[in-house]
């Protein structure tokens, strides 16, 4: 159950864990083929919110990346029409080509080219832990979503650090560990329930569900197999660059490269062993926002 910070608890707000989805962690093992414990992650998030639904009408993708996350969901959903943003030309150019969006814009989150009330819904996958000056992006949110309509983002929740195992092997103090986890995985907020009410609400957003994900086992697992990987690379590099950086100067993140079904099928029954727990602690939560139908428009701001 997610709470508000006064220890409150929120109306449909539950957290969970169910069986992995084997067939969603392949898919995701065959598209991402050089990143397992992003297949991971991606695998629990998007069966998360496949079980909560996706809104109908026209939505926005904020901070698409490659758009292969959304494609996957949208195989499970049915298809909506869709628009794409994302500030980085190389992953929205990826995104364009998988035909799923109508347009991609390349443009930060907080200047959308879309008029007022233009979405039935917004999704954001992963990427509001990521951006620095928040407020401008839930600003934009708040101007695009029509009255009645619905924000849906997951980000890490609060007890993220407290899922992690930590450094083994005297890797270190657990406050440097995690500061260097922050840094690999650009993670600048860990906000719970209540911070993002009260974030959401001078926009027009009043917080609906909270509920959260990635439980304890799975974290670790993630964890230990990013230790692994990325963490690897990210160490070799003495840190300069961030992983998707060096994905890129490597050429592992060039469109069609693809993992084969049998390695992704053995690999995925392997990562999911003995992942099944009764934690009642998660990593990540998964947010839905509502505009009320009797909202007014927020109209941009004009200047000139």
């Amino acid at each position: 159950m997610a709470h508000r910070n006064d220890g409150a608890a929120l109306p449909g707000a539950a957290g969970g864990v169910a069986d992995l989805r084997r067939d969603l962690l392949e898919r995701f093992l065959r598209d991402y083929p050089f990143q397992p414990a992003t297949a991971l992650w991606r695998a629990v998030e998007v069966e998360h919110l496949l079980a909560r639904g996706l809104p109908q009408g026209r939505g926005l993708d904020l901070g698409c990346g490659d758009g292969l996350l959304t494609r996957v969901v949208l195989e499970q959903t049915g298809r909506r029409d869709l628009v794409g943003v994302d500030p980085d030309p190389a992953e929205a150019a990826m995104a364009q080509g998988l035909g799923v969006y109508s347009t991609v814009y390349v443009v930060p989150g907080e200047g959308v080219p879309e008029p007022d009330a233009s979405f039935d819904w917004v999704l954001s996958n992963s990427v509001l832990e990521h951006i620095d000056n928040i407020e401008p992006v839930l600003a934009e949110v708040g101007r695009l979503v029509k009255p009645g309509g619905q924000f849906v983002f997951t980000v890490p929740g609060p007890d993220f650090h407290a899922c992690l195992r930590g450094p083994l092997f005297g890797g270190g103090s657990r406050d440097q560990y995690l500061r260097r986890l922050d840094q690999r995985l650009m993670h600048l907020r860990y906000w719970g329930s209540g911070e993002w009410e009260a974030a959401l609400r001078p926009h027009g957003l009043d917080l609906v569900e909270a509920s959260g994900y990635l439980s304890v086992a799975q974290t670790r697992r993630w964890e230990t197999i990013s230790r692994m990987t990325a963490g690897v690379l990210y160490s070799l590099d003495r840190q300069r660059r961030q992983p998707i950086e060096l994905q890129r100067r490597l050429g592992l993140r060039r469109r069609g490269r693809r993992m084969p079904s049998a390695l992704a099928r053995g690999m995925a029954a392997i990562m999911a062993a003995g992942l099944k727990d009764s934690s009642k602690m998660f990593g990540c939560l998964l947010i839905r926002a509502a505009k009320p139908a009797t909202a007014p428009i927020r109209r941009a701001a004009r200047t000139g």
